[in-house]
């Protein structure tokens, strides 16, 4: 399944909103230094869709807020 993510670091809360087109706009506590915030992104959806964060990749956007991600939910 692929996702359209876009990122808002450095939030005072973590927080996932869905949208209408089910795209997501995820809230992280981290900066975008260093992918802390990739790796907290991973963390998050890793709890969010109930699979390993080995299943989550970032297919594109790696240093952009607008980010792809797929998620293997084949276990």
């Amino acid at each position: 399944m692929q996702k359209k993510v876009k990122v808002k670091p450095n939030s005072k809360q973590q927080k996932i909103a869905e949208q209408p087109d089910g795209s997501l706009i995820i809230h992280l506590k981290s900066p975008p230094i260093d992918g802390k915030a990739n790796k907290e992104l991973i963390k998050l959806l890793s709890k969010k869709f109930d699979v390993p964060k080995s299943h989550i990749t970032i297919k594109l956007g790696l240093s952009s807020r607008q980010k792809l991600i797929e998620i293997d939910t084949d276990i």
